[in-house]
């Protein structure tokens, strides 16, 4: 019996993304003939090329080999880290790939994955491989969260009802109550934004940026917006409210600052106009009475300011899940055990 094939040279190395130290094959589609002599016609084969070796190819189309094929012979899949929820996650890495063989190593992942049990499909796809995403759409997978960095693609392989977590629902805000010794607040007016052109004076505010703590938010967003240097004292109140930034929910932080500096130098981008004003002259603002919210906050304010009020301070605490250090928010007049042991 007589073999002729014709294999083209893989164009993927070892370096890519989905390659490990574990030794791996690329299973190749070439164009391949046999002549089987028992037919007399022209059959396909499955060429296996081993990528950790240096030597040629090495095919065959014997019975014996055949009948081994399946066992042998396992679909090139995705490499993918197991999470702890039963489901998988994909990180890809920027390197060139072809769509359909991407959509092709898809199909033989997703099935591998369906046959082991998994239940959700998690596809990280840097922005430079932004062609991946039709091949994984006609895949059934969807769009779960975009950074400016990457998308987010994830798919349920189970019949089961999808208990895949939504996209984050809240944006993180703070608003800063700086109050100095003569009980001056610092106040700004704002040169966009829906207080533009009012003539209001509003504490600072700001977005907490990511991996950020609030209470290091509020103390940034005062140093950008006057320039003043402060030190976070308390939480005194926050607000939840829905349908807001891009129809997602918004959580708004009220934090006491104390002043460590009084010269201001307002960033002129943002800001129109900076000062210290006497705290009743802020809390008399038409604005400020005329709406519940910052009628509630002023007041809080001021029994804060008469010792009639204690908020939350931040109590940095570890966790059993992870060493990384987090703050617990809570009032300081409560002596928990953890306190009563410190010296």
């Amino acid at each position: 019996m007589i073999i002729k094939f014709i294999c083209r040279t893989p164009f993927l190395s070892p370096r890519t993304s989905f390659f490990s130290s574990k030794r791996h094959f690329l299973f190749c589609r070439p164009v391949k003939l046999s002549f089987c002599q028992n037919q007399g016609k022209l059959t396909k084969i499955r060429c296996g090329i081993n990528l950790n070796t240096r030597s040629s190819m090495n095919c065959s189309a014997t019975p014996a080999m055949a009948k081994e094929k399946e066992m042998q012979q396992v679909d090139r899949i995705l490499a993918a880290k197991e999470d702890d929820y039963g489901g998988v996650t994909v990180e890809m890495t920027n390197e060139p790939l072809d769509p359909s063989v991407f959509a092709s190593l898809l199909r033989a992942s997703l099935s591998h994955w369906r046959q082991q049990g998994k239940k959700g499909v998690w596809i990280k796809l840097p922005i430079e491989l932004v062609m991946l995403v039709e091949p994984a759409v006609k895949e059934g997978f969807i769009y779960h969260h975009a950074e400016p960095k990457y998308l987010m693609l994830v798919s349920w392989l189970p019949e089961t009802a999808n208990t895949i977590p939504a996209n984050a629902t809240h944006r993180v805000g703070i608003g800063a109550f700086v109050v100095n010794e003569r009980n001056e607040v610092l106040v700004v007016q704002e040169k966009s934004g829906r207080f533009r052109g009012t003539g209001v004076w509003k504490f600072p505010t700001g977005v907490v940026d990511e991996g950020e703590d609030i209470s290091d938010a509020a103390v940034r967003e005062v140093k950008e917006e006057t320039g003043v240097n402060a030190k976070f004292v308390e939480l005194l109140a926050f607000r939840q409210s829905h349908k807001s930034f891009f129809d997602k929910s918004d959580l708004f932080f009220v934090c006491m600052l104390q002043p460590l500096s009084h010269d201001i130098q307002m960033q002129e981008r943002e800001i129109e106009a900076a000062q210290w004003m006497p705290f009743e002259q802020y809390a008399a603002q038409p604005f400020v009475q005329g709406h519940d919210l910052l009628r509630y906050i002023s007041d809080i304010c001021s029994a804060k300011m008469e010792g009639r009020y204690t908020g939350f301070s931040p109590v940095p605490t570890v966790t059993g899940f992870s060493a990384k250090k987090t703050y617990l928010y809570m009032n300081s007049n409560v002596r928990t055990t953890s306190s009563s042991n410190d010296p």
